[in-house]
C-alpha cells in the first residue's frame, strides 16, 4: 500500500459501521478491515483467552499492513484487551466501549438501558464506566448475545421475525423499566439499529459510539492525514478474513458494495 492504512479489528462484521464512517471522513486514506472470523465470536471468550487472541491478530495486522493505528471495533475486545494492546505495541489504538458517557450527558439520571453481549454486560469495566460517567443514573443492562450469530450470518438482511424472536425478551425488560434511552453496546447491533428502534418505539432514543469514535480516529490520524492530497483515484481498501472457510455471502455483499479487495490472512499482505 502506498500509505499506511487505518486498520480495524473485530471477530466479524460488527465493526463495519465504524469502518464506513471513518472511510467517509478520510476517503483519501487506505482502510483495512480485519475480520477475525477464525475466532468468532469474541463475545463468548474468556478474558485471558480473548486478550491473547486479539494480541495475536494485531501482531499479524502490523506485520502484514503496517497500519498507522488500529481501531479495536468490538466492545468486548476493547473492554478486555485494550490496555494490554497499548502496553504491547508502539502504535495508537482507538477502542470502542459502550456509550455510557454520552447517554448520561443527554438523558441524566435515566433510566438508561444497555443492550450488549453477555461478556460485556458482566465485565467489571462496564460497571466502572457507569460509576465514572453515570453515577447518578439507573442503568438497566440486558444481554442479547444470540443476536450476534444471526447478524453475522445475514448482515443487515436478517429477517424481522428472527430479530423479533431474539430481541423480544430484552426489549420487554427495557420497556418494563421505562428507560429513556438504550445504548447499543455491541457493534453488531448497530447493523439492525432501525429494527431495534421500531421495537422500542419513538419515545426511546438509541445511542451508539460511531460518531465519537470517528472523531477520535480523525484526531489520531492527525493534521497531515486529515486533508486529501491530489490523487487520480482513492487508495484500495481491503477486507481480510482470518478463517480459511468459504467466504460467507454476507461478506461477499459487503465487499462488493464497498469496492473492497477480499484477502485471506494467511496469504500475507496483498
Amino acid at each position: 500500500m502506498a500509505s499506511r492504512p487505518i486498520a480495524y479489528l473485530d471477530s466479524g462484521l460488527g465493526g463495519f459501521p465504524y469502518f464506513d464512517a471513518s472511510r467517509r471522513a478520510l476517503p483519501h486514506l487506505a482502510h483495512v478491515y480485519y475480520a477475525d472470523t477464525a475466532s468468532f465470536p469474541y463475545g463468548e471468550r474468556a478474558p485471558a483467552e480473548l486478550s491473547a487472541i486479539v494480541t495475536s491478530a494485531v501482531d499479524r495486522l502490523i506485520a502484514d499492513f503496517d497500519p498507522m493505528m488500529v481501531v479495536v471495533a468490538c466492545n468486548t475486545a476493547s473492554v478486555v484487551a485494550l490496555d494490554a494492546l497499548r502496553a504491547t505495541f508502539a502504535l495508537p489504538f482507538v477502542g470502542v466501549v459502550p456509550a455510557i458517557k454520552p447517554a448520561a450527558e443527554r438523558y441524566g439520571t435515566g433510566p438508561i438501558g444497555l443492550i450488549a453481549t453477555t461478556r460485556t454486560v458482566e465485565d467489571p469495566y462496564v460497571s466502572a464506566l457507569i460509576r465514572r460517567y453515570a453515577p447518578e443514573s439507573r442503568v438497566v443492562m440486558v444481554a442479547a448475545g444470540g443476536l450476534v450469530d444471526r447478524i453475522e450470518r445475514n448482515g443487515a438482511d436478517i429477517s424481522a421475525s428472527e430479530l423479533n424472536d431474539v430481541l423480544r425478551g430484552p426489549i420487554a425488560t427495557l420497556a418494563t423499566e421505562r428507560v429513556r434511552c438504550v445504548v447499543l453496546g455491541c457493534t453488531h447491533f448497530i447493523h439492525v439499529r432501525n429494527h431495534v428502534q421500531s421495537m422500542l418505539g419513538d419515545g426511546v432514543a438509541l445511542v451508539d459510539s460511531v460518531e465519537g469514535v470517528t472523531r477520535q480516529i480523525v484526531r489520531v490520524a492527525g493534521a497531515d492525514n486529515s486533508q486529501p492530497s491530489p490523487s487520480p483515484s482513492p487508495p484500495q481498501s481491503v477486507l481480510v478474513l482470518s478463517s480459511r472457510a468459504e467466504i460467507p455471502a454476507a461478506y461477499e455483499r459487503i465487499a462488493r458494495s464497498r469496492g473492497l479487495l477480499v484477502h485471506r490472512a494467511e496469504e500475507g499482505a496483498p
